[in-house]
């Protein structure tokens, strides 16, 4: 079983920073996928950042390119995704997810785990 568990969310003014954790305390694949989403009231859910688990390559959507950093800890068995300059459009709740095929990691879809989010605001 996939267990995953975000923090690092919170209050924090226009062009700060923030750094959101999601540990997989479970099972975990020899190949796989995480990525970071996020949902914003009254709208879909969106791809932000992902990682392939053992190569650590990394994408990130547009809007967060330069800004947002996706990383992992493969010892820690932990994602992270560092957040700069954060602006209003920023505010959701970020979710973290487990692709366990490394394929389509833009596609909200492709993940079968997710952790139960965690809310980042930004006030401007």
């Amino acid at each position: 079983q996939v267990q995953l568990v975000e923090s690092g969310g919170g209050l924090v003014q226009a062009g700060g920073s923030l750094r959101l954790s999601c540990a997989n305390s479970g099972r975990t694949f020899s190949r796989y996928g995480m990525g970071w989403f996020r949902q914003a009231p009254g709208k879909e859910r969106e791809f932000v950042a992902a990682i392939n688990w053992s190569s650590g390559y990394t994408w990130h959507a547009d809007s967060v390119k330069g800004r947002f950093t996706i990383s992992r800890d493969t010892a820690k068995n932990t994602m992270y995704l560092q957040m700069n300059s954060l602006q209003s459009e920023d505010t959701a709740v970020y979710y973290c997810a487990v692709n366990p095929n490394v394929l389509q990691l833009f596609r909200r879809d492709a993940y079968e785990y997710w952790g139960q989010g965690t809310q980042v605001t930004v006030s401007s």
